[in-house]
Formats: C-alpha cells, structure tokens, sequence
C-alpha cells in the first residue's frame, strides 16, 4: 500500500512539473510571438511609407498610371507574397540569432549587429526573389527604401527596448536576484562583475557555501549551504542560482531537479562540469561565459505590455474622475480631524517596501487602537478584520463599502510601485509571519485588485487567500487582468466592499 501510495505521488509531482514547464514554455511563446508580430508590423509601415514617398514626389498622372497598372492589377498578389516572404525570412533569421530572447544576456553592439545582419541578409534574400520571379516592375527604390527602414526602425526599437529596461534596473524594477555557489575567486569576480554592471539587471543576493567553510571575504556575505539553498531562494526572492565552483555532479543534478520544481534558472561556468553541459549553448552574463542548465521563460513582452496598460489606465481614471478625487478628500476633511490620506509602508514585489496611499477612513489614532482589537479579529492567521471597526469614520465606512478608499492607489501605480491587477500588498508584520511558501505572492508586482478581491473576499481563510494569489500568478495573462477588472467594477458598483 505504501508503495502504491509512493508511486501515486511520484506521478503527481511528474504530472505538476510537466504543467509547469508547459505553462512555462506557452508563456515564451507568446512572448516571442509579440516581438515577431513587432517585426512584421515594422515592415508593413516601412513598406507603405517607401511606397507612399516613392510615388508622391512623381508626377501625378505618371503616379497613377503606375498605381494602377502595375500595382494594384498585375502586381498586387505579387508585392504582398514578397512582403510576406521578406517577414517570414527576417523571423526565421531573427530567431536563429537569438534576436528573441531576454537582452540581459547580450550587450547592445552585440544586439545592434546581429539586427543589421538579420535585415540586411533578409533585404538580399527579397532581391533574389524579385529577380528570380522576374518582378521587373516592382520599383526596387522601394524595395531599398522599406529594407534600409525596417533596419533602422527595429535596430531603434531594439535600442529604446533597452534604455528602459535599463531604466528600470537603476530604479531595483525588474532586476533578477542572483545566489552564487561558492566562495572562491571565480565568486568573487563574478559578484564584483554583477555589481559594476547594474545594466545587466542583476542583484547579488549572497554566497552559497558548498563545503560549509567559506574562504575569504566572502563569509561576510554567505547566506547558507547547498543544503539549504532553496530556504535562502524563497527568502531572498531569487530568479537564478549561479555555480561558480566544482561541486559532485549528484548534488548539482538534485539543485536542478528542485530549480526546475521551483523556476529558478541554474547556470554554471562551462569549465566546471562538462558532463551536464554537453552541446549546451555558451551564454555570457556580461564578460562572465556561463552555461545554463535550466531557465525558466521570463514574459519580459507581456510585463511591458501590462506596465503600458497600467499606466494606460491609470492615468485615464485618475484623469476622468478628479472632480470625484476632490469630492472625496473634502468629506474626509469634514468628517474627521486628521489627514486626508493614509500612508502605509507595505511590502511590494520581491521584498521592496513602498508607501501605500489610501483614502483616510479611520480614527487618527487607529494604528495605536490596534493592539486593543487584536481579540476582536475574525480572520484566521494572519490577516486582521472586524465587520463592526470602531476605529472606522462615517464616511470611511461608505468608502469601504464601494471600495472608493482605493483609488489614491493609481497614484503608486503610476510610480511604478504598483499594478492595476495584483496580490494585495502586504503590511510588514503580516509578511513576518509568513512561511517560505507564502512569499511566493511576493514574487510579482502587488495590485489594487486581484482574484481574491473578486472571487473571495468574504472567506476569512489565509490559505484561500494565498491560493487564490498563487493561482493568478500561474495563470497570469492580459485576458485574465481583463476579466478582473471587470469584475472588480461590477464589485464597486454593487457595494459588496469591506
């Protein structure tokens, strides 16, 4: 029976793996679906802009003749299986040059060149076509015109691409923390190498003793050994581990399986262990060559399109309903002595604390009466509610109850500290007493709304609150954010609020 029961549970774990890598895997397909739709978009403009310049500076009656004849009557099947031709080629080349994948992993001349080359190849591979197809009257201005337009606005593109997601590293947004394992040289190079380098987007969170003796300086940063490395992953939030030292093949082997259980990419320096490494690609973190084991699919397109959506709509609501701001503010003034809004430091995206911006709706003093009401709370755990809050003003619970004390929140939005859909952030002594699996909703940027909000705000289980997390956070997609959205609208609407 207990071998029946063992086996059961291998299944399952096989099972839960396979759907993660699955998840995993459709996400950077997406991704890279998004930036080859970018491509073909590019060409698409291109060409209608070299078209539109080509027949505007001639003569109009010449224009038209032209238009007509050889464009849109002999030719026009013609020009657009040339122009899907000249798409499919540049994709298929941009693929093979690794064009879609995370930029971290190249530096921008690199990038720039490979983007030149994959244009330039694809613009020679549409000459030869329209020769070979005999296209004589296909105007090859134009066909210059959109390949040297489409090599200057994907290399752009590519470039602004990178100066914000460099922009977003100076400011700690979207940078992935980093565990080295190891405390010798090779470590403290790389280290020193990751910390110079902030356009590479990575964080030095610590050292990982493999023996359990740390050599040098770097016992002052070492945060534990192979044998608890992944208590130090979940506490520190870390997107990668790092082996930088010869270490038995058994222990990196059984370090991956758990990476891979747990997302974190693993790399290692290609010296080291050339028996897990072989026919591996060799990708260098900056001037460092490492090869990685396991990397897990980052949707760095679909964050970019959600930051863009966030700031999108933010700025819409904050913009359409400032009279409703003002109005607000002024009965919270009335109603009460103290400030209009209330400032609370929670805990955002992988550890970052923030200062969360709310309608005011409580007593001034409510932080002080807290400790007071701790035997009143009726949520298990660690959450804290009351139904019947006596720290709770007149007009707070109104805006309670239609959740209106929210809205100051797409101001932290609009900062960048917040999302539109997301976990609930969480106050700091809230997050002290979570276990390591419950700072897996940590991992993503925290929203105004969420799952729960729609789906479970009056169960007063912690467990069903981080599941229902942990649940948006692997299925996560712009549809789903959609959905909340509108529910959390119809939430309002019907006042089913707090």
């Amino acid at each position: 029976m207990a071998t029946s029961e063992m086996w059961h549970r291998r299944v399952t774990e096989a099972q839960e793996r396979e759907i993660t890598r699955s998840r995993g895997m459709q996400k950077g397909y997406a991704e890279q679906a998004l930036w080859m739709f970018a491509d073909v978009a590019t060409i698409l403009v291109a060409s209608a802009v070299a078209t539109y310049v080509r027949f505007r500076i001639m003569p109009l009656d010449q224009a038209r003749d032209i238009w007509t004849d050889a464009l849109w009557n002999t030719s026009k099947s013609l020009l657009l299986a040339m122009l899907a031709f000249f798409a499919l080629a540049l994709i298929l080349i941009s693929r093979r040059s690794h064009l879609y994948e995370p930029m971290r992993i190249s530096t921008v001349l690199q990038e720039q060149w490979l983007s030149l080359e994959s244009c330039l190849t694809s613009g020679l591979l549409l000459t030869g076509a329209l020769y070979l197809v005999r296209a004589y009257r296909v105007p090859r201005s134009v066909v210059l015109m959109t390949v040297l337009m489409v090599t200057v606005g994907l290399g752009l593109r590519r470039l602004l691409y990178r100066l914000v997601l460099c922009r977003r590293y100076e400011q700690g947004v979207g940078t992935r923390n980093v565990l080295i394992v190891g405390t010798g040289a090779e470590a403290e190079a790389l280290r020193h190498h990751l910390e110079i380098s902030p356009h590479l987007g990575y964080t030095f969170k610590g050292f990982v003793a493999i023996s359990g003796n740390a050599e040098g300086s770097a016992s002052e940063h070492l945060v534990g050994t192979l044998d608890t490395i992944f208590d130090s992953v979940r506490k520190q939030f870390v997107d990668e581990i790092v082996f930088t030292s010869r270490c038995d093949p058994a222990k990196v082997e059984s370090v991956l399986d758990r990476a891979r259980e747990q997302g974190v990419d693993l790399r290692v320096i290609p010296e080291l262990y050339g028996g897990l490494a072989w026919n591996s690609q060799v990708e260098y973190v900056g001037q460092f060559p490492t090869i990685p084991l396991h990397r897990g699919r980052v949707p760095e397109a679909g964050l970019i399109v959600k930051r863009g959506f966030d700031l999108l709509f933010s700025t819409c609501v904050m913009v359409t309903l400032l009279p409703f701001f003002l109005a607000i503010a002024l009965a919270v003034k009335l109603d009460s002595h103290g400030n209009i809004f209330y400032f609370s430091p929670r805990i955002g995206k992988k550890g970052r604390v923030f200062r969360c911006v709310k309608f005011r709706t409580m007593v001034s003093d409510a932080d002080e009466r807290k400790r007071e009401l701790l035997h009143m709370n009726e949520r298990d755990g660690v959450l804290f509610k009351i139904s019947n809050d006596p720290r709770i003003t007149r007009v707070g619970r109104l805006l309670r109850k239609y959740s209106l004390d929210e809205l100051p929140q797409f101001w932290n939005v609009l900062k960048g500290e917040m999302s539109v859909v997301g976990p609930r952030p969480p106050l700091a002594s809230e997050v002290k007493q979570y276990k390591p699996s419950h700072l897996r909703r940590l991992e993503v940027m925290p929203g105004i709304t969420g799952l729960w909000q729609v789906q479970g705000r009056r169960d007063p289980s912690f467990a069903s609150y981080v599941s229902m997390d942990e649940t948006y956070i692997d299925n996560w997609s712009v549809w789903l954010d959609f959905k909340i959205i509108v529910k959390t609208i119809f939430v309002v609407l019907t006042g089913t609020g707090s």
